[in-house]
Parts: structure tokens; sequence; C-alpha cells
């Protein structure tokens, strides 16, 4: 009986099989050592922080007699208590109700300009588009304290250039830093400010649609101002539905244009805002607990908004199978 050998596997076939199951140590590592910094910061700066406020939330401090003395202040678990006077405080509901008002003028204003701006810019017949969009933009690049602060002086009749020119022209100019226009000088400094970035958004979905979209609208009798309406509108349909949701989130979150311009009115107190009312209850009555919570409340209420609205609006506008 003949025996039979099994043949050696070639080495040229064996060693890139070698090769391939063998893949240097450094080139696995690599990615997660580029992304260890910035997971570093977001742990550090974002995600320790909100438990260590969750945390709080449900945390109080029990003072026994005077509150004097080592031992006097104990920190205790006060379960949902905390939440419980959230929503029962008046001053926060007022503070809710009032920038529920605010966004009511800041971001449909502010949308409505950043599309129109967008249009304009992208329209055949605009000229100095380059000097245009940086003019827009450029509001967006000044810190919202410094913007407070200039049109915190425009508002100021005793020195504002608007004042002396309506008074030379005999209009009666209203008081903008009054209990009756505060809002409405709030929501300007936000409209200034915003307006640009949005632009910039809603202004590269329109150069990112292609020039043959425009040409069959224009051979089926199209003029400029259908095209706008009928083609470019609903393409930018998700730029916009992004553009809301960011601005809903910086609307809930304002601040810094109320705190700035509180010294120069009586008009705005220091709960003019849900987030105003949370630094007042944390920094300056030292309630760390209620005012954790709060922030807990606020961070929810505004993701569930901002979810629900994108899981709403996902459907009509980035779901091309219906």
């Amino acid at each position: 009986m003949k025996a039979t050998t099994k043949s050696p596997t070639p080495a040229h076939e064996s060693a890139p099989a070698r090769r391939e199951s063998k893949k240097p140590t450094g080139r696995r590592v690599a990615p997660y050592v580029f992304m260890a910094p910035a997971m570093i910061l977001f742990i550090g700066v974002m995600a320790l922080p909100i438990i260590y406020a969750a945390y709080l939330s449900f945390r109080s401090v029990k003072v026994s007699g005077l509150g004097l003395g080592s031992g006097a202040r104990t920190e205790v678990w006060a379960g949902l208590s905390n939440y419980a006077r959230v929503f029962a405080d008046p001053e926060f509901l007022s503070s809710v109700w009032r920038v529920l008002m605010y966004g009511l003028i800041v971001v449909p204003t502010m949308l409505g300009l950043a599309l129109l701006f967008a249009l304009l810019l992208d329209s055949k017949r605009s000229r100095a588009t380059g000097f245009s969009r940086l003019a827009i933009f450029l509001p967006y690049a000044v810190p919202a304290v410094i913007s407070s602060l200039l049109w915190g002086f425009l508002y100021l009749p005793a020195v504002s250039p608007f004042y002396y020119i309506a008074e030379k022209l005999g209009v009666n100019a209203p008081e903008l830093l009054s209990n009756d226009w505060v809002m409405f000088a709030i929501a300007n400094i936000a409209v200034w400010g915003g307006t640009g970035f949005n632009m910039i958004v809603i202004y590269t979905s329109l150069r990112a649609i292609p020039s043959e979209l425009y040409e069959a609208a224009r051979l089926d009798g199209a003029n400029e101002k259908q095209i706008a309406w009928r083609v470019k509108i609903p393409i930018v349909i998700p730029s916009l539905i992004m553009t809301f949701v960011f601005s809903l989130i910086a609307t809930s979150q304002v601040f810094a244009e109320p705190t700035t311009l509180r010294p120069l009115s009586n008009a705005i107190s220091t709960t003019w805002s849900p987030l105003m009312k949370v630094y007042r209850d944390a920094f300056v009555r030292d309630d760390l607990y209620s005012a954790a919570a709060m922030s807990i409340v606020i961070a929810l209420v505004t993701f569930v908004v901002s979810f629900g609205f994108l899981r709403l609006t996902q459907n009509r506008a980035f779901n091309q199978e219906n």
C-alpha cells in the first residue's frame, strides 16, 4: 500500500494570512489614545458634574439647634422633596413662563431672518455675498456679555444715540428697559447675535443643492420666488429643524443677557430666567440642593422637548419613504 504524504503549505501563501491576523499593537491602541483627551475632558467637565448635581438633588441639610458648631449641620437623604419644592416654587414657575414668552419671540424671528438672508445670498442677483455673509455672521462672534453691554447702553435714554435722534425728530421713543419692553430688549440681543449662525447653516445647505434642479424649475416656467418657495425651502427643511433645536436649547439656557442688563433696569429680577434662579439659590442663598434639583429639571425638560420634537419631525422631514 502506497503511503500518501501531505505537501506543506507554501511559504508565500501562509505569510499574508499571518500578517493579517497579527496586527501591530500600536495600530489597535492608537484610536483610543487619540480619543482619550476628549473622553477625559467630557467625563471631567460634563459627566461628573451632572452626576454630582443629580446626587445633590436628592440631599438636604438637617440643622440641629441653632446650627452653630461642628456637627450642627449634617447632610441627609431628602428623596424627592427638593423636586417637590421646585415645582411648587412660584418664582421658578414665573421664570419658566417668561422664558416661554421669550422663546416665542426669539425663535421664529431669528429663524425667519436667517432663512431670508440665506435665500437672498443664494439668489442669482445678489452682489458682494462675501462681505454680506461676514457682516451677518459677525455678531455671532461677539460674546454674549459684550453684546449685552453694547445694547444695554444703546437702550439707556441718557447715553443712547437712538433716543437723541428720536428727541430731535420729535418722536416719543419707548423706554426699552421698562417693564413693558424689557423682554423685547433682551430678545433683540439674542436675535442679533444668533441669526448669523443659523444663516450660515441654512446657506450651506442651499449651496449643496444641485443646479440641475433650478434649471429644471426654470424650464417649467418657475420664477425666482417660486424656486425659493417650492424648491429651496423644502430641501433645507432638515437644516431648519436642526437650527430650531439649537435655538430651543439656547432659549432655555438664557442667562448672560438678562444678567448683564439687570443693573441697568429694575424690571429684571434675579429670577428672571430659570438659570438665573439656579444661580441665585446656589451662590447667593447657599441652597445647593434646591439649585441642583432645579438644574436637573431644566436639563430634563430641555432634553425631552428637543428629543420629542426631533421624533415628531423625523417622519415628516427625514423619512423619504412616506
